[in-house]
């Protein structure tokens, strides 16, 4: 008995102890990674979350930009940091591509992260160029049939969201079209507004803007729901699809190991930020929409989006460059 009262008391005096740590974090600079170039949407979400952590908290968020190998590069450093806190990871949608797409990687995607929070996530924008003689995606579905192989859809590169997206669409859609990878969004906008290819599953916020002025059309966005950042354009769901639900997300990772104290003090700090009309207001004008949701909810979205990603390469046999 006095054995368990001793290990009953070092446990209490332990959780105890995690507890008061959460609540003096941070004491020093935190170092906020993201693993891709400074400009994207990636980099913009952490900043402005960066910059109102070190408001709120009296303490610097540094963002590091670590970018190479589709976010790898800077994605292993957060891996292999020390799980106290001060470094964390902004991670998008490749972070649940790349183990699909790539046969090792120098971490492992789950085991080696606890998820924080998913911070905002967006649809991306099903864009034609307006030769493409169809008005919705029952016409081009109807037009890819009738023609198949003949229609092509650019992307920012193989294994990429937009390239995804594509893929994803043909495979529900049971249509045959075309794959064209371009190194980045730049060169593959380029050609899609020639007419060099037909269509494109970009952002949303950096194609609504050639929507806007005629040198694309839009036929849907790629969410569940409608965006509230274009209401008027149909999802590829409610257009005869329902099952299609595809969107841009940016999400907060720490290494395995951090406190669960810390994770969730975090979480409730960045939902308390995003509650705040000016950051809301300046999220949507990325094109995306506030989520902060619980640990739990954003670690159960990464292992169906992985799931997904796994079936959809198994079945369209899509291989790394």
């Amino acid at each position: 008995m006095r054995l368990a009262r001793i290990l009953g008391a070092a446990i209490a005096s332990l959780g105890f102890a995690a507890s008061a740590l959460a609540l003096e974090y941070p004491v020093r600079p935190v170092r906020l990674i993201v693993p891709f170039a400074s400009g994207g949407g990636t980099d913009l979400v952490a900043r402005l979350t960066a910059q109102k952590l070190s408001e709120r908290w009296g303490q610097q968020f540094v963002v590091e930009n670590r970018a190479g190998a589709g976010g790898i590069v800077g994605t292993e450093i957060a891996a292999k940091a020390k799980a106290d806190g001060y470094t964390l990871v902004v991670v998008s949608g490749s972070h649940t591509i790349n183990p699909s797409l790539h046969k090792q990687l120098p971490y492992d995607s789950t085991r080696d992260f606890a998820p924080v929070t998913n911070l905002v996530s967006g649809p991306a924008l099903m864009v034609v160029h307006p030769s493409v003689p169809a008005r919705s995606v029952k016409e081009l579905v109807a037009l890819a049939k009738a023609k198949p192989g003949t229609l092509s859809f650019a992307s920012s590169g193989n294994g990429s969201p937009p390239h995804l997206a594509g893929e994803l669409f043909k495979w529900m859609a049971g249509v045959d079209m075309i794959h064209v990878p371009y190194r980045g969004n730049g060169p593959a906008y380029a050609d899609l507004m020639g007419g060099q290819v037909n269509l494109m599953f970009p952002n949303i916020a950096s194609s609504l803007p050639y929507v806007r002025t005629g040198k694309l059309r839009a036929l849907a966005v790629t969410s569940k729901w409608r965006s509230s950042v274009a209401p008027e354009i149909p999802t590829i769901a409610e257009s005869g699809l329902p099952d299609y639900d595809l969107s841009s997300w940016f999400g907060l990772l720490a290494p395995a190991g951090t406190s669960p104290e810390i994770v969730n003090r975090l979480q409730q700090e960045i939902a308390g930020v995003y509650e705040q009309a000016d950051v809301r207001e300046k999220i949507l004008s990325f094109g995306v929409e506030p989520v902060a949701n619980t640990p739990a909810e954003f670690a159960a979205e990464l292992k169906a989006e992985m799931a997904q990603w796994a079936r959809l390469f198994a079945a369209a046999n899509i291989k790394a460059e």
